[in-house]
């Protein structure tokens, strides 16, 4: 009889097939794999069981992967999720019914249950970006350009992945979309989390500006609370704003200047401070939420005994901006912004850079 958890794993992977069609109804067998929508029977295409291999060790039988949220696990977690357990002991007797095994009358402690990472963990969101790719000669590229950010600098924080899985919410269908990955960051440059912008494959559309015909375009993962998208190591002099677009479209025209996009107005307003920034621009959107992130991050920064100056833009953010008027007038309209020191540091050494 089985004592312990790594036996009945390796007892319900002789017949992991049989386990599926029973704990993983709504999926189905696809050569030597069982694909279901997740460990927890939601219909779909993201997870993916191995039907055959080895009792132990990489690609043994019954050991699973779900491509959309990167958890992993082997059949007693299928079991556990698919049944809703949280007691190790009420998934090992379920395990031994379905075996048909006598019920345990002693047991020694079992070891821990492993937990696959969970979905929209930090974990997760590192293993996303690890996967994807650099965006030179890719959608993201195109993307880019259609929106008029031409001049990418420091894009180390954007990759590419051409199939990145969206489930519109846990009851939808998981479908599969190219997106742009950007890697949130702490201030030491360890990766946080992961935003996630998919884009339609079929090129530029001026109503979705070249993302993905789907109800929600744009989803973050993983730990966001104070961290960013960085676009240039923190310096004494950087800028802050809400959106990926909105910071790419200032950097075109201040491409010395180091800037975060921390995603939305209120992770704009609890944005960590690097200790030796000395002065912040924070790039505000022109909406009632942008003007709070202003206030509450000016109020910060200024206790922290930091300057604080707004940029403004003339439209809805600087990407409107910049599809609007053009390159050129977006930097006039900065230079009246900045101090007259940061005019020469950021915008000459730009337009040598640009030249």
């Amino acid at each position: 009889m089985p004592r312990d958890a790594s036996e009945l794993a390796r007892r319900l992977a002789r017949d992991a097939e049989a386990v599926c069609r029973h704990y993983l109804s709504n999926g189905r067998r696809q050569g030597r794999y069982w694909i279901v929508g997740d460990v927890r029977n939601t219909p779909g295409r993201s997870m993916f069981v191995r039907l055959s291999g080895p009792e132990s060790g990489p690609g043994a039988a019954g050991h699973w992967t779900d491509a959309a949220s990167a958890e992993y696990g082997d059949l007693l977690d299928v079991i556990r999720e698919s049944c809703g357990f949280v007691d190790f002991r009420d998934v090992a007797e379920e395990a031994r019914r379905f075996l048909s095994l006598p019920r345990a009358v002693a047991r020694r402690s079992p070891r821990p249950v492993r937990y696959p990472f969970p979905a929209g963990s930090p974990e997760a969101a590192r293993r996303l970006f690890a996967m994807s790719q650099p965006i030179r000669r890719t959608l993201v590229e195109t993307y880019l350009c259609n929106r008029g950010i031409k001049t990418v600098h420091d894009v180390e924080a954007l990759r590419f992945h051409p199939r990145c899985y969206y489930r519109a919410d846990r009851h939808s269908p998981t479908e599969t979309w190219p997106a742009m990955i950007a890697a949130v960051t702490d201030l030491d440059g360890r990766i946080t989390g992961a935003h996630r912008t998919w884009l339609d494959p079929n090129g530029f559309d001026v109503v979705r500006l070249g993302k993905a015909p789907i109800d929600t375009q744009r989803k973050a993962m993983g730990g966001l609370l104070g961290h960013a998208v960085r676009f240039g190591a923190p310096c004494e002099v950087m800028a802050a704003g809400e959106g990926i677009e909105t910071m790419l479209s200032l950097r075109c025209a201040l491409p010395a200047m180091p800037m975060a996009a921390a995603l939305s107005a209120n992770h704009l307003a609890a944005l960590l401070l690097p200790p030796a920034l000395r002065r912040l621009y924070i790039a505000r959107d022109a909406d009632a939420a942008g003007d709070m992130a202003l206030a509450a991050l000016t109020e910060r920064a200024e206790a922290a005994g930091i300057e604080t100056l707004a940029l403004s833009p003339q439209r809805g953010d600087f990407n409107e901006d910049l599809r609007a008027f053009g390159l050129g007038a977006l930097r006039a309209a900065l230079r009246m912004q900045l101090t007259p020191q940061d005019v020469v540091r950021v915008m000459r050494q730009g337009t040598a850079r640009m030249v």
